[in-house]
């Protein structure tokens, strides 16, 4: 089963909640996280739009993680660009959950594994090199992510309009 959305409205401002997001050292947002156990590709990209559009700060990153795929975007402020690096999610998290691909994930777990893997990433808890280390390094999420943390539910505002 899938989180349930929230959009309301604060003092008149929008406000969205996001599922996951992955902050650098400094608590700064740099990845959007979308994970999905059952809805299609085409949704939940447009859903990391919805998210990046609405938060009132830049956020670089995107990634949206079904049971086949793991797929990192970069976001300008204004446009999402293509798949910026693609991993195949057994690849990744069958290093943390050894029966991944052999029974059946749930949202909730794939949430957490997701979480588990980003923060081997940041600090090297399970190994030295945590796997598609090279591919995150290669698109400049990496050096990001290091000794940072993982946040589910996070509040974006409306963007702040000048």
């Amino acid at each position: 089963m899938e989180a349930a959305k929230f959009e309301l409205e604060l003092d008149n401002q929008p406000v969205v909640v996001a599922d996951s997001v992955a902050e650098d050292v400094k608590g700064n947002i740099v990845l959007l996280i979308k994970v999905q156990a059952t809805e299609t590709k085409h949704g939940g990209i447009a859903q990391l739009i919805h998210h990046l559009q609405s938060s009132k700060v830049l956020i670089p990153f995107a990634m949206l993680v079904d049971l086949e795929n793991i797929e990192f975007f970069e976001w300008n402020g204004n446009n999402l660009s293509k798949s910026a690096c693609s991993l195949k999610t057994s690849d990744i998290l069958s290093y943390y959950e050894p029966e991944f691909g052999k029974k059946r994930i749930f949202y909730r777990y794939l949430t957490r594994l997701v979480e588990a893997w980003l923060r081997d990433l940041a600090y090297h808890w399970k190994s030295e090199t945590p796997p598609g280390s090279e591919q995150i390094a290669t698109i400049g999420l990496l050096p990001l992510l290091k000794d940072g943390t993982t946040k589910t539910n996070v509040v974006l505002r409306g963007r702040v309009e000048d």
